[in-house]
């Protein structure tokens, strides 16, 4: 496996960087925006793609680079189901796997520091986010924040995990890089309490500065999403009603191909619009080009290509790379099957 862990030398953020092998699909945890391009210098390096870009929570102290790899990138971004963030890709829950190329990821939910934490299991090591730091943890003094919900998660959740399990934080401002759960267990001195009010008292008497980037980081970090209105302007998009006309015959059409890009375990969550072709949306680039599924499916057929995805952001990306393919008659589901949902747009279990 190739592991990276970065740190940005101003905001004290450590940023990690996961793939199976050279040459393969890439994830990176809890990006700075000011080091993206330091990122994909070594995606370039040693010949990663970027797939998945995750943030484990709403930073407070740095802009995330979220945005920025995706539109560089065309990555997928994923945060967690309770986060405030306008739009992310992909949105996970307590348990859920985030997977890639040989490696997979079990996303813990570990509110506290902020409602929106989350921390992410990977066989031998887990990503804390800012939820447990190296002989530390994280305040929970603001964006809902809760000294209670951060106890519960640490004690039920994160320290129930094997002692010898890799501790790798969101930050750490001693120089420390690395620690495990039983050496926190041992020797965390905020986790050396005899019950919830203890830590609770301790927590909320810390009286810390707000973080200095604070003002402009938050309102930043929650707006991160690609606007969808390009591609409605270019007409490149079918709202639900459209979409459920041309299924149900009351809209006359040429007829539509439906095209999932959602992972497996979306699809298995949340259910499919009947009749979906599935094309995970990693494998889009060869799939709209000669030779690709997409493209195959769309030659000599009059069919709309239509892409969705879970909020509309994948399926935004991949019309355009399939107009820049020469799929004319690609466009998308805006708001993707969160809209759909909304809407009571029928949905059957995946095949």
């Amino acid at each position: 496996m190739i592991f990276r862990q970065l740190f940005d030398n101003i905001s004290s953020t450590y940023t990690y960087i996961l793939a199976s092998r050279i040459g393969g699909e890439a994830l990176i945890i809890d990006s700075v925006l000011e080091r993206v391009d330091r990122y994909i210098q070594l995606f370039d390096e040693l010949d990663l793609k970027l797939v998945k870009a995750i943030d484990t929570h709403v930073h407070a102290d740095h802009i995330t680079g979220l945005g920025a790899l995706r539109d560089r990138t065309n990555c997928i971004t994923v945060m967690g189901e309770q986060s405030s963030v306008d739009i992310v890709s992909m949105r996970v829950n307590d348990g859920d796997k985030i997977e890639i190329e040989g490696i997979d990821l079990t996303a813990i939910y570990t509110p506290g520091h902020t409602s929106d934490s989350y921390s992410f299991l990977c066989h031998d090591r887990v990503f804390t986010g800012d939820t447990l730091f190296i002989r530390g943890t994280g305040r929970t003094d603001f964006q809902h924040g809760s000294a209670k919900d951060q106890y519960n998660s640490l004690f039920s959740k994160l320290l129930t995990l094997p002692e010898e399990t890799l501790v790798y934080p969101g930050h750490d401002y001693k120089g420390d890089t690395v620690s495990t759960i039983g050496e926190e267990k041992a020797f965390n001195p905020r986790l050396q309490v005899g019950s919830e009010a203890e830590y609770v008292e301790l927590m909320n008497n810390l009286n810390l500065p707000n973080p200095k980037l604070m003002d402009v980081a938050v309102p930043a970090n929650l707006k991160i999403g690609l606007s969808q209105e390009n591609i409605a302007a270019k007409g490149w998009a079918l709202n639900c009603g459209q979409l459920k006309g041309r299924l149900d015959g009351s809209l006359d059409d040429d007829g539509i191909l439906l095209i999932d890009l959602r992972d497996g375990n979306e699809r298995e969550q949340h259910g499919v619009i009947e009749g979906s072709v599935h094309a995970p949306y990693p494998d889009l680039d060869k799939n709209v080009h000669a030779g690709g599924l997409l493209h195959e499916l769309a030659k000599g057929n009059e069919k709309k290509l239509v892409f969705y995805c879970a909020y509309g952001e994948r399926s935004a990306m991949a019309v355009q790379a399939a107009q820049d393919a020469g799929l004319t008659r690609a466009c998308h589901l805006e708001g993707g099957i969160n809209a759909w949902r909304k809407a009571d747009g029928p949905l059957v279990r995946p095949a």
